[in-house]
């Protein structure tokens, strides 16, 4: 199948709502995001940062940055939450899943705003992964975390994960949640997109 193009794709993307009820955008990166995504990085507290990379990083390096705003690389996606701020589409939480067929699993990491965290962002947009881990067809959703990452680990525990250890890495804890949802029951776009055909959802590279 051709690799669908960003006009395609914007049509695949999901409105959530903070918990004030405002609107916020999930959509997948394009490259025209490069910058404002490598400022929003760059913009994050140090702790942030360190949760979200698992280490030290005052910013995405290019080789990175390149495969965050590449969609569909190697199974591999990036979203971008957005808010209306004072006019300008402004950039207030991203993640990046990858989807591994053998294991039928998701693997997610995802950061949001040191400024916006404690607005219901985070759960909304942890919400919308498992959404589009259903459209795959996976069976299971995970992440991994610092154990000093108190946020992350708060946050898993109100959305119904249960914890274990990382194989490998005793300074990290494994968040998980089987999917059990019927695709009548997907309520986000990206089950629109795997239904264009079986092989849409690998079909993003661009």
């Amino acid at each position: 199948m051709t690799a669908l193009r960003f006009d395609d794709l914007r049509q695949y993307s999901d409105v959530l709502r903070s918990r004030q009820g405002q609107a916020v955008t999930v959509r997948f990166v394009e490259p025209r995001d490069a910058e404002a995504l490598q400022n929003y990085f760059r913009a994050l507290s140090t702790r942030s940062r360190y949760n979200r990379f698992l280490g030290a990083a005052s910013e995405l390096p290019p080789s990175e940055l390149e495969n965050f705003i590449h969609v569909g690389d190697a199974d591999r996606f990036s979203v971008i939450a957005t808010m209306l701020v004072d006019g300008r589409e402004t950039i207030v939480g991203e993640a990046r899943y990858a989807f591994d067929s053998e294991t039928a699993s998701i693997e997610l990491g995802l950061s949001i705003d040191d400024r916006w965290q404690g607005h219901g962002i985070g759960k909304a947009l942890l919400k919308n992964l498992e959404c589009r881990a259903a459209a795959f067809g996976a069976e299971r959703i995970f992440g991994d975390t610092l154990r000093s990452n108190d946020a992350m680990i708060a946050l898993a525990r109100k959305s119904g994960y249960a914890f274990t250890n990382t194989p490998g890495d005793w300074r990290l804890t494994r968040f998980q949640k089987e999917i059990h949802v019927e695709p009548q029951e997907i309520p986000c776009a990206s089950w629109r997109l795997a239904a264009v055909s079986p092989s849409a959802m690998s079909s993003l590279a661009v």
